[in-house]
């Protein structure tokens, strides 16, 4: 095998990454969150190869996509939280000392 072996199959996969993409809502969610993680992993590959500033600018290109993608996962978790909280500071129950 060649050198870049390596290199052309990680293309290969996100190509078919990108292809299956376009495929339903589950499994095109899904696949819309291995693109970034794999460009994040693409900019790990590169730091550890030496190229330390491709491999910064990638893995912050793939985070923002990350990020982008999960930002209603995170809404929905954040109001859940708030809710709980709220109403945990309604109850009064002091199992612990907390002060709000």
């Amino acid at each position: 095998m060649k050198k870049n072996s390596g290199w052309a199959v990680v293309l290969i996969a996100l190509g078919v990454l990108l292809l299956f993409g376009k495929l339903g809502h589950l499994v095109g969610w899904i696949i819309g969150l291995l693109i970034p993680i794999a460009i994040i992993g693409l900019g790990v590959m590169a730091w550890r190869n030496g190229y330390r500033l491709i491999g910064i600018v990638i893995g912050i290109i793939g985070g923002f996509m990350l990020l982008g993608k999960l930002s209603v996962v995170i809404f929905w978790v954040a109001a859940i939280g708030l809710i709980v909280l709220g109403i945990s500071m309604l109850s009064g129950k002091t199992g612990r000392a907390r002060r709000w």
